[in-house]
């Protein structure tokens, strides 16, 4: 068991702690990016690691990588990281702003080797983070247990992991072996026999649900996959340029200085820009597969739209689904084998951001512009969070337009802090 003291510490080596170890390393304080540390739980970096379908695209340009839109000179960018690996001749000449997944996913953990003084340390999952108290009651910084044993001590905490995955309460009957949400798809799919025609269904209309439907008529051949959407169909993402200025940077803060109920109405009104909607020209692939089936007589699947399960539940050796026609109000049973989630995440707080909460008594998660948690005028050491915070700063705080500038953001503010003690009183 070993005791580490760091500067900084960001738990989670995704996108949004890689662009901000990033911005630490390109800040002028070595000092700062010398003391930066990052916890990955896993033994590499993936993005999206259990839907890395060479197929899948991501829906945003790589211009808005890790760095570009903050500084667009840095060797850290997606370009940079194409011509290092000899490729960017072949990716210009795809004539597209849109990587694939796995090509981004390859890029970060690029990004995380290209690193000189911030480090990664890798296999370090946290268990628990706990305030680090000075004598008076203040809060010095955080200590995070590691599943090892290891303790890691910080002044200034990050937390970018990410929302939970969110499993409807319809579900909870099942076994965990029956059920497998979107998050885990790649993993657990490849368990499963291919040798024989589960019945698969997927719940949910959106991205990650109707890339699993996709997915399954490869992964699993001999399986007939059904998909159940509580709307009328698939849809496209809104894709205006102009509801796609809401994705700017610079619309946090229109956006942070609204009123609540402003904020409340812009993100009801600009959902399907981000939520329950799927990338137009994935759309189109997709109804081209199934119009090809039925056209060829050979229709390996079913799309149930305007229905919802009402109850799961198993009986024998079979996944039992009570759907319900949102049209007729007839419920009907639905036997199959195994449960595909494609329901996204849960909406408020990770439970490791909670939990940390209520160890550190704070009652009310409140977020500054900079993305820091109000802890009160005592606290030396600092807590960050990253893509938690719709609420307050916009519908693009979970997605990558804006982790150039939010780790500008928190940077910023980190340096800022240090400045003031350095200036003394």
């Amino acid at each position: 068991m070993t005791d580490q003291e760091v500067e900084v510490l960001a738990i989670g080596a995704g996108p949004a702690n890689l662009a901000l170890a990033v911005a630490i390393e390109e800040s002028g304080s070595p000092a700062l990016a010398e003391g930066t540390l990052l916890l990955e739980q896993h033994p590499d970096i993936k993005w999206q690691r259990n839907l890395l379908l060479p197929w899948a695209r991501s829906q945003v340009s790589f211009l808005k990588d890790l760095v570009t839109l903050r500084n667009p000179r840095s060797r850290f960018s997606f370009l940079s990281f194409l011509h290092e690996k000899g490729r960017l001749d072949e990716f210009v000449n795809l004539s597209t702003f849109n990587p694939y997944r796995w090509e981004l996913s390859e890029y970060m953990q690029w990004v995380a080797h290209s690193l000189e003084s911030v480090r990664v340390r890798y296999d370090a999952r946290g268990q628990r983070i706990d305030p680090w108290r000075a004598d008076d009651g203040s809060i010095r910084g955080w200590v995070v247990t590691l599943a090892n044993g290891d303790t890691v001590r910080s002044r200034d905490l990050v937390v970018g992991i990410g929302r939970d995955p969110r499993v409807p309460d319809v579900f909870g009957e099942l076994p965990a072996d029956r059920v497998i949400h979107s998050t885990q798809y790649c993993t657990r799919v490849a368990q499963l026999p291919t040798d024989r025609p589960l019945r698969a269904v997927v719940i949910g209309g959106a991205q990650s649900a109707a890339e699993m439907f996709v997915a399954l008529h490869k992964d699993l051949p001999a399986c007939e996959p059904t998909i159940v959407l509580r709307s009328v169909g698939f849809q496209n993402y809104q894709t205006s340029k102009f509801v796609n200025e809401l994705f700017f940077p610079s619309f946090v803060d229109e956006f942070y200085d609204s009123a609540p109920e402003v904020r409340r109405q812009i993100l009801d009104e600009v959902h399907l820009t981000n939520y329950a909607g799927l990338a137009p020209p994935f759309l189109d692939e997709t109804y081209s597969m199934l119009y090809q089936q039925k056209m060829l007589g050979a229709r390996q699947s079913e799309v149930r739209s305007m229905t919802e399960v009402v109850r799961a539940r198993v009986e024998g050796d079979e996944v039992v689904l009570d759907l319900r026609d949102r049209k007729s109000g007839k419920v009907e049973p639905l036997r199959c084998d195994v449960v595909l989630l494609g329901t996204g995440y849960e909406p408020r707080m990770p439970a490791l951001v909670r939990d940390l909460a209520e160890r550190a008594g704070i009652d009310d998660i409140a977020v500054s512009r900079r993305y820091r948690v109000d802890l009160g005028e005592s606290a030396w050491g600092a807590l960050y969070l990253q893509g938690v915070n719709e609420d307050t700063h916009g519908i693009a705080d979970s997605l990558i337009s804006v982790l150039a500038h939010r780790s500008a953001d928190i940077t910023g503010d980190l340096l800022d802090r240090r400045a003031v003690e350095v200036a003394g009183p």
